[in-house]
């Protein structure tokens, strides 16, 4: 199977540790956990300050599955969880693949943290998660919620930890079984 991971920091792999946009170790990175477990052909479409964007990129031929997580970086630049819903919205409408061939995952919510220091950050994005699952439910796209899996934030309240990632991994693969 064909796999496309698309979302910012948190797939890419990001640490938060690294001052110089460092990466954690594969076998850290919840996209490098699932190609491991599941023996899939996986692509890392992350990318550190991915906003939703206008417009979807155009998949490699025999792209079987899209995972994507996109959203945190919207609302920290002010959008709203009704506007990052709507972006998201006309982005997914761009690909070329069936419902069933995408999972869209709402991201675990904020956290008090460095880069998170305001209440309303942390219920915009309590909020963008149910606005994801409701997107999902319209589209019939397959959805998961991570905020559900006790995915672990660094310091900032943005970025996953190591055991953030291997729990977020964890809870895909309980989703695609």
């Amino acid at each position: 199977m064909n796999v496309i991971c698309y979302g910012d920091s948190n797939t890419y792999g990001y640490d938060p540790r690294s001052w110089l946009g460092g990466r954690y170790d594969a076998d850290s990175r919840w996209v490098d956990i699932l190609a491991a477990e599941t023996g899939w052909t996986v692509r890392n479409w992350g990318e550190p300050g991915q906003e939703i964007p206008p417009a979807a990129p155009a998949l490699p031929a025999g792209t079987d599955r899209l995972i994507l997580m996109l959203g945190g970086n919207d609302l920290l630049l002010g959008r709203s969880p009704e506007e990052a819903a709507a972006r998201l919205e006309h982005l997914l409408s761009g690909f070329p693949l069936s419902p069933e061939q995408i999972l869209l995952i709402a991201p675990p919510p904020m956290a008090p943290g460095e880069w998170v220091q305001d209440q309303r950050l942390i219920d915009a994005s309590h909020a963008f998660a149910r606005c994801c699952r409701d997107l999902a439910e319209r589209l019939g796209i397959p959805f998961a919620d991570a905020g559900r899996w006790h995915v672990c934030l660094a310091y900032d309240g943005v970025h996953f930890t190591e055991q953030g990632h291997r729990a977020f991994a964890a809870g895909l693969l309980e989703v695609l079984k």
